[in-house]
């Protein structure tokens, strides 16, 4: 097995080409090249975590709960033995890592050391790539990073810094201090622009002719056949296929720039004079704020640093066969001086602004970490133990001070909405469902989701045997919904199979917005009367609505009633709760406006060229996140999230004995993948309160008994109901599923070790 390092060094270019193994890992699995999961499910910044200099933690480390050197041990032993199962399972000619801290932050050999002792028993043939460019453009862009980083230093120490640039950038940088947030990575100069100490320091480690330099050329990684240059990164001959486009974000104004430094360098005081806490992403959001239109900086204004490096780069160029117009320096300009941060800009004045929401979140730092007592958790596996003590007071511990709605007591309850009138030709708002076996929850749903202001249903199913069908039917005689079977399904999922279909149908071509979600989750409106009209009033601009889910656990309930999912069911995950990656999932609205050309199960993919600017995603908050999920991703971020207007209920396992016939049934998505207690851990919330959606209860009651005025339905209603309640006893009376029942209701956790057990856990998602 051959190893490539995929090390930077331009970030953009090593993500970009991340993005593209993230979305086609199965694909290149078929072609013998793993990328892992162990180092992370996108981003394998654990790797740089485990082997940076343990006395001295980065940001990364410290954001993240390792800057122990103690956590980074266990950390790097996990790894170890993460990797050594993927490799042993996957059996792959090429095992791909990347990420461009290891190039942009390790610069000690000992470090190198480190990451070489961790990857040489799966292969000692390791290749070390990097994208690289110009110094005085790779600085420019460094620079703006640092600055939203925190950087509060001006340019003028780079051009300031001695002969040696490798050493000199060391010795300037300062040493990291996390209780007054100075990060070296972020405060001082970038070593590694002195490309050939670089790979001096990396082949002397990795072995001559270890690295590799490839040439940043934005409109080649920029275009579909992006995939050339990741084939030739990972020195194969040629890969499958086109990616999705992607430019490379446009440059910050200098202006903005100017601002932003100069309140970091304010934030830094105020940190250490009062013993502040300011977390990444308040202070990101902070600066953001300060936000002004302009040119970006000038590459051309930093020439002086491509003429130090220009023999340098000439003698790299022949070695690695690049063409030494991809090394040239931009047109030259004046030199660089931090530019004017315009209308008059005071950093003093935006900290008065900004310190109530420094020192609330200071008072609410040390409140959380005041009574925190040393987890014991003796009930946790010992991988989940250590993950719990590092969780304790870190920005990713799960808490429910996030938004701004009252979710504990209950409101006046909403009044009937009444029905949409839709144009000639038009099936207006289309939720597409795929179900098997869902009898008891069909008319509860259905009846919900018209009393807010859905309009029509397309609902596939397949290999039902409690009803489902026959229910559907029955709903589709009555002019409710449609219903497709889709028992002769192919592929890797019935739900993906449905929902190439489903492109096809009149319904769905006619329709005004379009929702995929499952007969467990409901769309909760929380504004206005609680309709999609309140909430689309409020979003006018928006073509695209990421619904992030709110799980809800079984909250005591153990059998299967006949009772409103929504009323029994109110104990839900914190409102905050970044990890695991299934907290934060979210289902997508969509304007029906050919914007993109795939439907999934979590978002429309594929996005069609020309409606790069025509497309704006929101969140459940009203806010603009569209430069975050416009192409990719299913999930919410601390950036992104948000709960405030809409939500997506989820109610995953409903009671346990439902948790038992799902886990006996399968899965619509993953049908290779079983529901255990893993699954169990993950989904049964039970941290707060959320009853918002009760509000709906009249107007559900009315259109549910509407519906149920119909005698067969009942009928098909009871049956499936029995159906299901037998199917439990039956289960109960297995010895396996007997003892998953027992085993799920003495499972108790808290939110905490709800998540630190989630992480240690090899769990589907």
């Amino acid at each position: 097995m051959r190893i490539v390092l995929h090390v930077g060094l331009d970030a953009w270019a090593v993500e970009r080409l991340r993005r593209i193994m993230s979305a086609r890992r199965d694909g290149l699995a078929k072609q013998g090249v793993l990328f892992p999961r162990t180092p992370g499910a996108n981003n394998h910044t654990r790797l740089f975590m485990a082997v940076s200099d343990p006395e001295r933690p980065d940001l990364l480390r410290a954001s993240r709960g390792f800057a122990d050197p103690a956590a980074q041990e266990g950390l790097r032993h996990e790894l170890a033995a993460g990797l050594a199962r993927e490799a042993e399972a996957a059996r792959p000619e090429v095992m791909v890592l990347s990420a461009w801290q290891l190039g942009q932050r390790l610069s000690e050999r000992s470090e190198l050391g480190r990451l070489r002792a961790l990857l040489a028993p799966l292969s000692e043939r390791i290749e070390v790539v990097a994208h690289v460019e110009d110094p005085a453009r790779m600085l420019a862009r460094h620079y703006a990073a640092q600055v939203f980083d925190g950087r509060a230093v001006p340019l003028t120490q780079e051009l300031a810094l001695g002969e040696d640039w490798w050493e000199a950038a060391r010795a300037t940088a300062p040493a990291p201090d996390p209780a007054r947030a100075i990060f070296p990575e972020v405060q001082g100069p970038p070593h590694w622009l002195d490309l050939a100490r670089f790979t001096q320091e990396w082949g002397a480690v990795f072995g001559a002719g270890a690295v590799r330099l490839r040439a940043v050329d934005d409109a080649t990684l920029a275009v579909p056949t992006a995939t050339r240059e990741l084939a030739a990164t990972l020195g194969l001959p040629a890969l499958p296929g086109k990616a999705e486009p992607e430019a490379r974000p446009a440059a910050p104004a200098a202006a903005w720039l100017a601002r932003a430094r100069a309140m970091n360098a304010l934030f830094l005081r105020y940190i250490e004079r009062k013993e502040a806490i300011l977390p990444r992403q308040l202070w990101r959001r902070m600066l953001g704020e300060l936000e002004i239109a302009g040119p970006a900086t000038d590459p051309g204004s930093l020439t002086s640093i491509s003429r130090r490096f220009a023999p340098d780069l000439a003698r790299l160029a022949e070695e690695h066969g690049l063409d030494p117009a991809a090394l040239a320096p931009p047109p030259e300009a004046p030199p660089w001086k931090e530019a004017d941060p315009q209308e008059g800009f005071r950093a003093t004045q935006y900290l008065l602004a900004f310190r109530p929401r420094i020192d609330r979140t200071t008072e609410e730092a040390r409140q959380a970490a005041a009574p925190a007592a040393p987890p014991q958790a003796t009930h946790l596996p010992p991988l989940a133990r250590a993950n719990l003590a590092r969780l304790q007071n870190s920005p990713f511990a799960p808490h429910n001070r996030l938004g701004h709605v009252d979710e504990s007591a209950l409101a006046a309850p909403f009044a009937p909405a009444p029905p949409r009138r839709l144009p000639e030709g038009s099936s207006g708002r289309v939720i597409i469902a795929c179900m098997k076996n869902e009898a008891p929850y069909i008319v509860e749903w259905v009846a919900y989701h018209r009393a807010i202001g859905i309009d029509s249903f397309l609902i596939y199913t397949n290999d039902c045997d409690d009803g489902t069908d026959a229910i559907l039917a029955r709903l589709e005689e009555l002019g409710v919904l449609e219903h497709r079977r889709n028992d002769d399904w192919s592929g890797k999922s019935p739900q993906q199979h449905a929902l190439n279909r489903a492109l096809s149908e009149p319904v769905v071509r006619d329709a005004e917005w379009i929702l995929h979600i499952d007969v467990d989750e409901f769309v909760n409106v929380r504004c206005g009367n609680g309709t999609l009209d309140d909430f689309l009033a409020r979003v006018p601009e928006a073509t695209n609505v990421a619904m992030t889910w709110r799980l809800f656990g079984h909250g005591g309930v153990e059998r299967v009633e006949d009772r409103f999912v929504i009323e029994q069911f109110t104990r839900c995950a914190p409102r905050f709760c970044p990890k695991p990656h299934t907290v934060w999932g979210f289902k997508t609205m969509f304007r029906n406006i050919g914007a993109y050309s795939k439907m999934s199960c979590h978002r429309p993919n594929k996005l069609a060229p020309g409606y790069e600017d025509r497309v704006r995603w929101v969140n459940g908050s009203g806010a603009d996140i569209t430069a975050e999920v416009a192409r990719n991703g299913w999930r919410s971020s601390q950036k992104s999230v948000g709960y405030d207007l809409l939500q997506l209920n989820h109610y995953a396992l409903r009671s346990a004995e439902s948790f038992l016939i799902k886990r006996q049934r399968g899965r619509a998505l993953h049908v290779d993948r079983a529901i255990g207690l893993n699954y169990w851990i993950r989904m049964d919330w039970d941290d707060a309160t959320d009853v918002t959606i009760q509000r709906n209860l009249p107007r559900l009651r009315a259109e549910y008994d509407r519906l149920m005025a119909d005698e067969r339905l009942r009928r098909l209603h009871a049956a499936g109901l029995a159906w299901h309640r037998a199917k439990a006893e039956e289960l109960r009376a297995t010895p396996e599923f007997a003892d998953l029942f027992a085993q799920a209701l003495r499972t108790r956790l808290t939110g905490a070790e709800r998540v630190a057990w989630s992480l240690a856990l090899d769990m589907e998602s």
